[in-house]
This record gives structure tokens, sequence and C-alpha cells, in this order.
């Protein structure tokens, strides 16, 4: 293959896809690397006439156009809270999708860093506002297939969902989808470990390009049901969960005089029953991965597909027990977690912390 064509007026000064604008703005580049990110965007680290920056440019997979802009607009929404929850965006260029930021001077995670993740993700979900929806979609979540499909998992492992069970899940996901569309938290998208960055002020998120509007809940039920869309899942000890959790309420109510909206148990059900949350986001919308997961079993990061499924599979359990509108549910997945385990012996619990490469 050839290399890719320029845009118009711009120079790889350094390697950099700088427009003339923002040569002029910036002066000359130094020091300039090559940073590791996905097929979706390329990513340098710079100096920009003296400043560290980051230059990121989206490519590639045909939305990098919609990529582009969302992921704008979701840094200038964060950039309300101050520079403690994202990078400053220091210039965009929309021609060439172009964006350059200011470095983070970053340090490595703390051992009490899921405490600062979840203060940093609400200060973030606190930033948007009604009127952001003219610049971010709404976050979308398990539909009538995904509930399907997890039916299907069910009856692969012998335990057929009866319709009761099918029903609650229906339910589940409907209320998801309305609490979407009547809150307004700015979303990360992929708040994974990676894409959070420490320093001696906290967490600073990074890579917006799935931003969107929805209820804060189901990115807080990150924490529960183990990172469900990140290659470094995990199963935080539960003394571990209880303080971040406890920390995110209390940013929250601090920023908005509030509870914390929505419900982290719906959004720990819909985490579940959506399949593509086993495979990275290149993969995903292209098969049935819970079908496959009985079929055999990957790897993806420190955790395999089946290995996240029973992650995924206690967590529902436990919390669907006692609820009366998921009593089906909490039936169902306690038989399919019984099921899973004989029928996968030697699976291995998630580890209980972050895997160090996550932050290479």
């Amino acid at each position: 293959m050839g290399s890719p064509r320029r845009p118009a007026g711009v120079l790889m000064r350094g390697g950099l896809p700088l427009t003339a604008a923002m040569r002029a703005e910036f002066g000359a580049a130094s020091g300039v690397r090559r940073l590791g990110s996905s097929p979706r965007s390329r990513v340098w680290s710079a100096e920009l006439g003296g400043t560290g920056v980051v230059v990121k440019q989206s490519v590639g997979g045909g939305d990098e156009t919609t990529r582009f802009a969302v992921e704008v607009a979701a840094l200038r929404i964060a950039a309300r809270a101050g520079l403690t929850v994202a990078a400053p965006l220091l210039a965009a260029d929309e021609a060439t999708r172009v964006m350059v930021l200011g470095r983070v001077e970053r340090t490595a995670p703390g051992p009490d860093w899921p405490v600062a993740y979840a203060s940093a993700l609400a200060r973030l979900h606190a930033t948007g506002r009604p009127a952001d929806a003219a610049e971010l979609p709404r976050w979308s979540g398990p539909t009538a297939s995904d509930v399907e499909a997890f039916c299907g998992l069910a009856q692969a492992l012998r335990v057929p969902a009866s319709a009761a069970a099918r029903g609650e899940l229906a339910a589940c996901a409907q209320r998801l989808a309305a609490e979407a569309g009547r809150q307004h938290a700015l979303l990360h998208g992929d708040p994974c470990p990676g894409n959070d960055l420490y320093t001696t002020a906290g967490a600073v998120f990074v890579d917006f390009e799935q931003a969107a509007l929805g209820s804060g809940a189901v990115e807080l039920a990150y924490l529960r049901i183990g990172f469900p869309t990140c290659w470094g899942s995990m199963g935080l000890r539960p003394e571990v969960l209880a303080a971040a959790e406890n920390a995110y309420a209390s940013v929250w109510r601090e920023l908005t005089g509030t509870a914390v909206p929505g419900d982290p148990v719906d959004a720990c059900v819909g985490w579940l029953v959506r399949g593509d949350a086993l495979v990275p986001r290149d993969e995903r919308g292209r098969r049935d991965q819970l079908t496959r997961a009985v079929r055999g079993d990957w790897r993806w990061g420190p955790g395999s597909a089946r290995d996240r499924l029973l992650h995924r599979l206690a967590v529902v359990s436990g919390l669907t027990a006692e609820r009366e509108d998921l009593t089906e549910v909490g039936a169902l997945t306690a038989a399919m977690l019984d099921r899973a385990r004989d029928r996968w012996p030697g699976r291995r619990a998630l580890p209980p912390d972050r895997d160090p490469r996550a932050d290479e």
C-alpha cells in the first residue's frame, strides 16, 4: 500500500501533521516521538515552541470525522471542571482531524488509584449539561437483540430463561434507555485503565472519541462489573470497591447537591447481556460473542472471555437476589453461574488490581 495522501495545507514537520495556523501559533516542533495508539488514531508527543504537547489525528474506520467531532466537543465540555479531569485542548482543525493537547505530567498509579479514578469520573460526569445534546450523542445501551443473545447463552448452558426472566431483562434494557434520555452526564465512553492518567492532583482522562451523554451509573458500574469494555479487566476487592463508590458519591453530591442518579444494578445487568463487551472495539458488531464463548474461549488482556463472563454473572446474581423487579434475573444468573463453573472448570478470578501493561 502507498502512503496516505497528506491533507492540503498540512506540513509533516518532525512527523507531525500540523496546519499552517498551528505552526504559526505554536512554533517549531522538537522532541517528536510517536506514541502507541489504536488503529483509529495517530498520536505523538512533542515540544511545540518549548511547550510539551500531545498531537492526535483521527484516522480510519470510516467514522473518523464523527469521532474527531465527538472528542473535541467532549474535551471542551470537560474543561468546565478545570484541568482536573481531561487534558486541555489547545487547538483543533476539523479539515485534518488534528488536535493539539496539553501534555499531562503523569505519575504511576498509587495503591488507592480506584478512589482517584472514581473521584475524577464523578467530576467528569458532572460537567455535562442538557444543551450538550446538540454536540454529543446519547449513550446507547443493550438492545432487544442483546437480550435475545443472552437468553441464547442461557439455553446453551442448559438453563433456559423463563418468560418472566426475559420480561425482566427487556424491562431493564428499557429503563436504561429511558435513563440515558433523561440524564446528561458527560460519559467518557471507554473509561479504561490506560485511558486514565495519574498526576499529583488526581486522575485525568484521555481518548474521548466514544463520549456520550447519559447516566453516570453506566460508567460508575465499571468498578463493580469488572471494566467491561477494557483490555485491563479486573475484579476489585470489596473494600477497595466500597471506597471508590463512596468517593464517587461524595464528589457527585459536593458538585451537584444531589444523590447519584441512575441505577448501578440495572447498569451491571446491561453490561452482562452485551456480548460485544467481551471483545475489543474493532471486533464489535460482527457476531454473537456470547454464543462464541460457549464454543470456545479467548484471551483479551489479563482475563479470558469466560473469566469475564463468570465475574459478571457472579456480580449480577448477587446484586439482583433481593430486587423485586429482577428476581427472575437473579435466579437465572445464579443458575447460569453454577452451570458455567461446572462446564468450565479451572477458570481464574479476574485480577484484583490493574495490569501494569495498561500504563505503558
